[in-house]
């Protein structure tokens, strides 16, 4: 489960000088090495929005190489990342100033804490990527500075042991990346310390959203031929009753789950969307004036779409362990699908007439 940024396996995107982060190309030991600007533009923040709302969020991924920022020499510090385009703006936008390389590696276009979770940004990877690009001729140093997100895919002692880099982990945001480097690589508390603020919760409930679009079309679309069957002369009206409980629970699995996350009570992700679910069919319960069963079927049919959608968030957060995760799934997927096959038995009983 989770709601990483990123890309498939599909195949990786080939920078060019026509990528306007791109802004030239410096010579050492014979080695032409891609020169990317620290500035953020207009194309780089559109890219973003697009990331984030899933628009050729698959693609959007560079080409797994070694970059250098402004004037470096082989004294000159070497950042790790992923390929995911986005992971590599957050870092270079907060390099301003500095002459250093960055060694991309190829996570298929996926962040760098899911990558590390999945084994994408891993030990196998950096030590091809370290060997393909030659950098022990490039730079006279055997210091590494990785993401301390990416500190759970990646064995600092095999690295050693088969490049002769060492590995050390950098602050968890890029923007503490400076302060890191002048208390001579050494992290404050804060700087290793992982935040889900409201701004990080936020930021990856719109592609949780626009994953379930088709979902909402092919419901709206069977309440609207199933109505337009049973109920001629209400059917307008009886779609939209039928579906906005259903549209609600989406939206609160969605976008409810990420905002009030801290303040919902439980640990596990299927909890918190349990609650929450209840919480939320018990008011849209009571705004349609159901009957009873009306009542048991939507707390049987939505009440488990909230808690799946919670579960989604479980890879993007800081609340849950990967094992956490793999059991949530495992133990809650199961019941909630029972939950929804009562539901949906019971709705048919409650349109056909055979219960009231």
């Amino acid at each position: 489960m989770g709601c990483c940024d990123g890309a498939n396996n599909s195949s990786t995107k080939k920078s060019t000088k026509k990528e306007k982060w791109i802004v030239g190309y410096k010579e050492i030991n014979g080695k032409k090495i891609p020169e990317i600007s620290t500035k953020i533009d207009f194309s780089d923040i559109f890219g973003e929005i697009k990331a984030r709302w899933g628009i050729n969020r698959m693609n959007y991924q560079i080409t797994p190489d070694i970059y250098c920022i402004g004037n470096p020499t082989k004294d000159s510090p070497v950042f790790v990342t992923a390929n995911y385009k986005l992971s590599l703006d957050k870092l270079r936008k907060e390099l301003v100033g500095l002459d250093c390389f960055i060694l991309v590696l190829d996570t298929k276009g996926i962040n760098v804490w899911c990558a590390a979770g999945k084994g994408t940004f891993g030990t196998e990877e950096l030590i091809q990527r370290i060997n393909k690009v030659n950098l022990s001729q490039i730079v006279n140093h055997k210091t590494l500075i990785l993401p301390q997100l990416g500190a759970v895919g990646v064995s600092y002692m095999d690295i050693k042991k088969q490049t002769g880099f060492n590995v050390i982990y950098g602050p968890v945001l890029a923007k503490d990346i400076k302060p890191f480097l002048l208390n001579n690589y050494n992290k404050t508390k804060e700087m290793r310390t992982v935040n889900f603020t409201f701004k990080d919760r936020i930021t990856v409930a719109p592609i949780e959203f626009v994953a379930t679009i088709y979902l909402n079309l092919i419901v709206l679309a069977i309440f609207t031929l199933f109505n337009l069957i049973f109920y001629t002369k209400q059917a307008h009206f009886k779609i939209w009753l039928d579906f906005i409980p259903f549209f609600t629970a989406i939206i609160s699995g969605t976008f409810l789950i990420p905002i009030l996350l801290p303040y919902i009570p439980g640990k596990a992700f299927a909890i918190k969307g349990l609650i929450l679910g209840l919480v939320v069919i018990t008011i849209i319960n009571f705004l349609f004036n159901l009957s009873i069963f009306g009542w048991i079927s939507n707390y049987f049919i939505l009440v488990p779409i909230v808690s799946f959608l919670a579960m989604n968030f479980t890879g993007a957060t800081t609340f849950t362990s990967l094992s956490g995760a793999t059991l949530e799934v495992t133990k809650g997927v199961p019941i909630m699908a029972i939950s929804l096959v009562i539901g949906l038995v019971l709705r048919v009983l409650l349109e056909t007439k055979i219960i009231i």
